[in-house]
């Protein structure tokens, strides 16, 4: 497995993320099957785009909620897969982000 850069910078109003790899036991040390792998929701921050403009001056610009290198919490079904090799990672929309952990 390599170890690229990837050269890719969110359009705005979007941040790049690297989803964790989900959990395959339980608490208590039962394994999950295969089928049971459930999407995760939460990942590192890779990259993170420009704040969208307003062309209207009563607008409230939506910032960027995290940072490079911040661990977030994102929507379940929130975000666009993108695949490079075999490594998956997703654009999500600001406003799909639901937490940064502290």
């Amino acid at each position: 497995m390599t170890n690229k850069k990837l050269n890719l910078k969110p359009t705005a109003g979007y941040v790049l993320i690297e989803p964790t790899e989900a959990v395959k036991q339980t608490s208590s040390g039962i394994v999950l099957p295969e089928s049971h792998d459930e999407k995760p929701q939460k990942g590192k921050v890779l990259a993170v785009g420009p704040n969208p403009c307003c062309d209207d001056d009563k607008c409230n610009c939506e910032k960027a909620p995290c940072k490079v290198g911040d661990m977030v919490v994102y929507k379940k079904w929130g975000g666009n897969e993108y695949k490079v090799d075999d490594k998956e990672y997703l654009f999500v929309e600001f406003k799909d982000i639901l937490a940064i952990e502290e």
